[in-house]
């Protein structure tokens, strides 16, 4: 019986890893990467009580996404009172303490009020070389994205509220202040689009169904692999006990029937040796136990004549179902296996009883050795008698 293989493992994984990966990079289906850049914020001015130098500097700072990326410094100036921190009017109008003529200028306007677009303009209008915005209130310390699209090439960052208010405060006192802003470090925002993240969804429940189909086929696979294999065993335990009920002969020594000189075994092409144990087949062909009951398991069929031994022996299919058949008639010139000394799984058997004298004497006398034309294997002679009986041996 033909082996089934088994089908290989980790196969379907492999398949639904690269289906999940495919949807990952296929083109238009990802998201986006937002870049942004942090800014260095260094504020400095004069404490009017201590008359000492005051300055911070911090990576507190955020560019806008339409921002001139470029170093800026001036004094902060902010939205003249009593107009709105926001500076949000087109016409507002900004105080920055210690200015003097067209020296540059950094306009500091709270968030709110109008697009950022519109205080960027506003301050644009006023020549400020650079414009902060500081955050809410309730957003403490963050900064956020800023688009101000068609504002030229500009300066424009975001600060946190606290930052902002306490610059704002000190401008508002009359303290000049200067600022600094430098690039920071560049950032990179991964994110990924509603369309992707369907996507993505789709085909991971794709690989999750192309894995369990897999799996179902596996260990159905595999459940057959394992009935067949016990089955084939069953089967070839039942064979085995079968090939037992084939007779074995010891060969002795001068033992008329077999020339041990000129008869060799069809299997291993050895000639028949004193005390080999060898098995008849229903053929009447002889061969090493060692040899033929191997062959038998794989083939069933004689070697020489290609008789199928199982069924001679009445086994049809399944070795269970049995048929009784008829005992073949030895032909002519041979004798009958029952008067050779013939072993049967292994336990010897008495040589059968043979005619007495005068009934050998009142039938025919038969040849006791013929060869079969055209095979190496002589065939057993059938009759002898007893010398005890007045008979003649063969």
């Amino acid at each position: 019986m033909a082996a089934r293989r088994r089908p290989a493992a980790g196969v379907g994984a492999r398949d639904a890893l690269a289906v999940l990966a495919l949807a990952l990079c296929a083109p238009g289906v990802g998201g986006g990467a937002l870049e942004w850049y942090s800014a260095m914020v260094r504020i400095e001015y004069v404490d009017p009580q201590s008359n000492l130098t005051v300055w911070s500097e911090s990576e507190s700072g955020r560019f806008g996404e339409s921002s001139l990326r470029e170093e800026r410094q001036g004094l902060v100036g902010v939205p003249r009172a009593p107009a709105p921190a926001e500076g949000c009017a087109p016409d507002t109008r900004f105080v920055a303490p210690g200015a003097l003529g067209n020296s540059p200028w950094v306009a500091l306007v709270a968030r709110g009020g109008c697009t950022f677009k519109d205080k960027v303009l506003a301050a644009a209008r006023r020549n400020a070389s650079a414009v902060v915005v500081y955050n809410l209130e309730s957003n403490g310390n963050a900064t956020e994205p800023m688009s101000h699209a068609g504002t030229g090439n500009i300066v424009v960052i975001m600060i946190s509220y606290p930052k902002g208010r306490e610059i704002f405060d000190l401008v508002q006192k009359g303290i000049p202040v200067n600022m600094s802003i430098k690039i920071g470090t560049r950032h990179m925002q991964e994110f990924i689009s509603g369309q992707s993240v369907v996507f993505v969804a789709i085909a991971f429940i794709t690989m999750m169904i192309i894995s369990l189909a897999w799996l179902i086929f596996y260990y159905i696979q595999r459940f057959l692999y394992t009935g067949s294999q016990f089955g084939s065993q069953n089967h070839r335990k039942e064979t085995k006990k079968v090939i037992g009920q084939l007779p074995l002969h010891t060969v002795k020594h001068g033992e008329k029937g077999i020339d041990v000189d000129a008869e060799n075994c069809a299997v291993c092409i050895e000639n028949f040796k004193v005390k080999d144990v060898i098995r008849i087949l229903p053929c009447k062909h002889i061969f090493h136990r060692i040899c033929i009951d191997p062959w038998l398991l794989d083939h069933r069929t004689c070697p020489m004549c290609k008789l199928d031994v199982i069924k001679a022996l009445g086994y049809w299919g399944d070795p269970e179902d049995t048929q009784e058949l008829p005992t073949p008639e030895a032909a002519p010139g041979r004798v009958s296996v029952g008067n050779l000394s013939v072993t049967s799984q292994g336990e010897e058997r008495s040589e059968s009883n043979l005619p007495s004298s005068s009934s050998s004497e009142s039938g025919p006398h038969r040849p006791c050795l013929k060869e079969d034309a055209g095979e190496d294997t002589a065939l057993l002679g059938a009759g002898r008698s007893d010398p005890q009986h007045g008979g003649s041996i063969c």
